[in-house]
This record gives structure tokens, sequence and C-alpha cells, in this order.
């Protein structure tokens, strides 16, 4: 049998503890018998993460962003437990935060149905695919423990000079704040990838969000998938398919009672939650 060769390279991401064992027996026993596997190798585990202060995750995702295509490991995103045991410099951030955040990504989660095995909820006949925005939200938030008494405050200074700010809480004692921020530019991404995702796959197109609570925030997110509706409702129309926007409680209670064979799109935490729950 003719060894294939690969016309392009790929990124390959090693990462931690189990997950080099078994990439490297994936290699050796799948993958070098029968492809020339040509990559660009980034080591993505603890220690060398460590060493180079966290830079090979960056040049790692600017290499996917080059060539288009990655495989990563799983990885360890460390606590304080981890650091101590790896005798870490400080607790990297999240690799998958830090390589979406570069890529500007859509992660889409399509369960695999098997025979024998019957999904958690009865009714769903189809797999329910995630379509999660994967970028900033809280993988990208400014946080605070906050010592003691005091007040917190947000504010925003554009380049002409507009300053808005708006008290946040005024503490009697300790607490914590988080910052969140996305940008229209990246949401607008996320919504064509969705909307591209499901003409390809021929599945209709949910968004839900919280809008009644995060009237600006989600609001956004909310008009900007409409808009991207918009522009793609001649062919949503053509093959037959369907977009709707509500929130996400009644989201919810509507993939419970539904066959299941829809794209569902959503916030990153909305969506990193719901893979779990669809899984």
């Amino acid at each position: 049998m003719d060894r294939i060769k690969m016309p392009n390279p790929i990124v390959e991401m090693d990462g931690d503890e189990m997950t080099r064992v078994l990439w490297q027996m994936i290699k050796e026993e799948l993958l070098f018998p029968f492809i020339d596997l040509s990559t660009e190798y980034f080591d993505l585990g603890l220690p060398s993460r460590d060493a180079s202060g966290d830079s090979v995750t960056v040049q790692a995702a600017q290499a996917v962003k080059r060539l288009h295509v990655g495989v990563k490991c799983a990885t360890i995103t460390p606590n304080r437990a981890r650091m101590e045991e790896y005798h870490l410099k400080r607790m990297y951030r999240s690799p998958n935060g830090t390589i979406r955040e570069i890529l500007d990504g859509t992660t889409f989660r399509a369960p695999i149905l098997i025979d024998g095995i019957r999904p958690a909820v009865a009714s769903w006949k189809k797999p329910i695919t995630i379509a999660r925005h994967s970028s900033a939200d809280q993988y990208s938030a400014a946080e605070y423990r906050v010592p003691g008494p005091g007040k917190a405050t947000l504010s925003f200074t554009g380049e002409d000079g507009e300053h808005w700010e708006k008290d946040v809480c005024s503490f009697a004692g300790p607490g914590v704040i988080q910052g969140m921020y996305n940008r229209d530019e990246s949401i607008r991404n996320f919504a064509r990838s969705c909307f591209a995702y499901a003409l390809a796959t021929k599945q209709d197109l949910w968004f839900s969000a919280k809008d009644t609570i995060l009237k600006a925030y989600d609001g956004v997110f909310r008009d900007i998938m409409q808009e991207t509706y918009e522009e793609n409702k001649k062919a949503f129309d053509e093959a037959g398919l369907k977009y709707f926007y509500t929130l996400i409680d009644d989201a919810v209670a509507r993939a419970m009672r539904s066959e299941g064979g829809f794209l569902w799109a959503l916030k990153n935490y909305d969506g990193d939650v719901m893979s779990d729950m669809v899984s």
C-alpha cells in the first residue's frame, strides 16, 4: 500500500500527562505506517509552557492561523495545587482560551449517535450540535479579589474623548469583581460561521441568550445574529431551513421536548455548559 504524502503540513500541539502517551501511540500505530506525516510541532505540556512563559501557546495558535489546520491534545489549566506540583512560575491561563482568542474561533461540537446507547433524553432521535462562540467573554475577563470596603466602577474612554462610567458595587467588605467584553467583529464572524455550518449540514439554527437581563451585551449578539440571518435568508429558504431566537430558558425547554437535529448557537459560557448537557 502506497503511503499518503501530505501536500501541506499541519500544526501538532502535544499535551499533558496521559494524552502525550496516547497521541504517540496514535501516531505510531495509526498514522506513521500509512502517512508521511508533515507537522509543525509545539509542546504545550505544562513544563514547556512554563519554560517559555507560555509564548509557545501563542506561537502554536499563530501557526494554526497560518496553516489553517491543527491537532491539539488535552492540556492542563493549572490551579494553585498544580502550580505547586509542577513548580510553575505562575498559574497560566487556559491554552484553549489563548488559542481561541487568537483564532477568533467558533467551536462546533456534534455528538455521535451509536446503536445500543440511548440518549439521556428519550425524545432525542438526532444529534444536537452546539456552536459555541469561543472568543473573549470569561476566557479573557479581567478579575479582581476585593480585599475590603470600597467602590467598584466600570468605565470606557473613547479615542474621541467620550467618557462613560457606571458604579458597579459599593463593597462593605471583601468580594470579587469580573469584567467581560466582546467585539462586534468577533460576534459577526461567529454568526457567519454558524449560518455557513447550518447550511452545509442542512440543520435548522437556533440562537439563545438572556437579553432580558443583559440588555446591551446579549442584545448585541441577538441583533447581529438577526442581521446575519437576513443576509442568509434566501439560502435558508431555498434549503428549507429555519432560524429563530429565543431566551435561553425557553430554548432549554424546547430542546428537552424536541427530537434534536438542529444547530444550537450559544455564547461562550452557555455553550460550554450546554455541550456537556447534550453530549
